[in-house]
Formats: structure tokens, C-alpha cells, sequence
């Protein structure tokens, strides 16, 4: 059983800067392309387990404006192989922290729209990214390409339960060609 944390959207950051897993991007920009592993949606799920369901209603924050529905067991078994791995995929971003400059925050979803009331997707499904680098908040809506190191760790925060973490190397626009 993969370890559970209660934590804010603030005290997860604050925790990922402080356990070293944000290092220099001098020490990130030396990974070439080649070597990082390229993931789809589908392999965040364990091998040999069903997709998760939704089996209850759950609860609505109505002050946060987000929907925890209460999704069957499958939605937290993470695919513990790819702890720690350098891996290149695709998704679309849910913001999270943007400033002037974009986002320095946000997660990766599998599909435009997802997000954290309408229902989101179970917690195998959400990585929660993390960049020095803010990437422009003009580009929200497009497919992108994140490369990073991949933590599976189940975290609840104040806005959804995410399934894992990436520090995020380089983070480009999908390519539809």
C-alpha cells in the first residue's frame, strides 16, 4: 500500500522544494530528449488493473468550488514501476499557481476540460507538476509534451487527491503532426 499524506496545495510545493526534488535547472538541462521514457495515460495504472469508477457521490465544496466523488479502489493503485523514472507525456494542464510571469504550478490531466469539479479524474490520472521555469499562461488550452522526473505518491490536498508528482525539466506544445 502506497503511504498517504493530507496536505495543502501550499505545504505539497513547499514540501516538494524542501525534500531536494526541485534541483538547479543546471543540474536538470544536462538530460537529453533520448533519455527520458515516453508514458501514455495508460501506463499510470498498474498493470493488470481495471480503470477506476465512480461508485458514490462523494462531497462538494461549494467554498473551493470542487467535487470529491468517491471513486472504487482501482482509482489509487499507482503504477509504482515508474517511481522515479525520467519520463516524457502528454496531457492538458489544469492551472493551479500563475503569476505574471505563468505557471509555476498546475496539473496534468488526460483530457481537455478535466478538472477538479466536473467530476475529475481519479487520482492515478492527476500528476501534479511542478517547474522553475513558469510556462506561458497564454497556452492553457493546448496539448503539451512535460519531461521530468515522475514520483508516485498519493497526496490529498485541499483541491483533489493526485496520484503523482513531476518536477518538470522542459515542458513543450504537442505536436499534432
Amino acid at each position: 500500500m502506497i503511504p498517504k499524506t493530507t496536505l495543502t496545495r501550499r505545504q505539497f510545493g513547499l514540501g516538494l522544494a524542501g525534500s531536494g526534488l526541485l534541483l538547479p535547472a543546471m543540474a536538470r538541462a544536462q538530460t537529453a530528449p533520448e533519455d527520458y521514457t515516453e508514458i501514455t495515460w495508460d501506463d499510470l495504472v498498474p498493470p493488470g488493473v481495471p480503470f477506476a469508477e465512480i461508485i458514490g457521490e462523494g462531497e462538494m465544496d461549494e467554498a473551493n468550488d470542487t467535487w470529491a466523488p468517491i471513486f472504487d479502489e482501482n482509482g489509487v493503485k499507482l503504477n509504482t514501476a515508474l517511481d522515479g523514472k525520467q519520463i516524457r507525456m502528454p496531457g492538458y494542464i489544469t492551472p493551479l499557481q500563475i503569476g505574471a510571469d505563468g505557471m509555476t504550478e498546475f496539473l496534468l490531466v488526460p483530457y481537455l476540460g478535466a478538472c477538479i469539479h466536473v467530476p475529475p479524474p481519479p487520482p492515478n490520472q492527476l500528476v501534479f507538476v511542478t517547474t522553475q521555469t513558469p510556462w506561458p499562461g497564454d497556452d492553457i488550452w493546448d496539448a503539451i509534451w512535460v519531461y521530468g522526473t515522475l514520483n508516485a505518491q498519493l497526496q490529498t490536498t485541499t483541491l483533489a487527491e493526485i496520484g503523482y508528482n513531476l518536477i518538470a525539466d522542459k515542458i513543450e506544445l504537442y505536436s499534432w503532426t
